[in-house]
């Protein structure tokens, strides 16, 4: 590949990923954690995911079959949480707001209108501490290198008024 395509790739990879995290960061900063706390139990999270988790998502973070095409009323399936998928594409914040509060509530505090999320909130189940410890048993599944480009998402989504 000749230098210069390469560049314009970079270029336009990078703008893709500024909007996408401008378009995910928090409206309201009080009410979201920057980040993975560093007391987080990976295996309490496992615990806690296949209690919790596990139906829709799959007890191997498989995700539901074709999970990027939306049913009959528009709402995609759940997705994996595995490298396959797209949950390494989002800060922490993002991730536990979309967990605590449900998709829905998530995406809506940020502005992003006419998507349908399938995924019900968990504020009135599990603790704060018991979500953190279920993305960390998420995070821990993944390899160095996605979790180095989702923790560059985390701070993204901090730069940009997450936290």
């Amino acid at each position: 590949m000749r230098r210069g395509t390469l560049v314009a790739l970079c270029a336009a990879g990078l703008g893709a990923f500024g909007i996408a995290i401008t378009a995910f960061s928090p409206m309201d900063a009080q009410a979201q954690p920057a980040q993975q706390p560093l007391d987080s139990d990976p295996d309490a999270g496992k615990v806690l995911y296949a209690e919790n988790c596990a139906a829709c998502h799959g007890a191997n973070l498989e995700g539901q079959p074709d999970w990027r095409t939306p049913d009959e009323d528009g709402v995609l399936p759940a997705p994996p949480h595995d490298q396959t998928g797209h949950t390494w594409h989002h800060g922490d914040a993002l991730l536990f707001d979309y967990t605590k509060r449900g998709g829905q509530a998530a995406l809506e505090t940020r502005g992003v209108s006419g998507f349908s999320s399938g995924m019900p909130g968990f504020e009135d189940s599990l603790s704060d501490q018991q979500i953190w410890d279920i993305l960390a048993f998420i995070k821990s599944t993944w390899p160095d290198r996605i979790r180095e480009m989702q923790a560059t998402r985390t701070t993204g989504e901090q730069m940009q008024g997450g936290s």
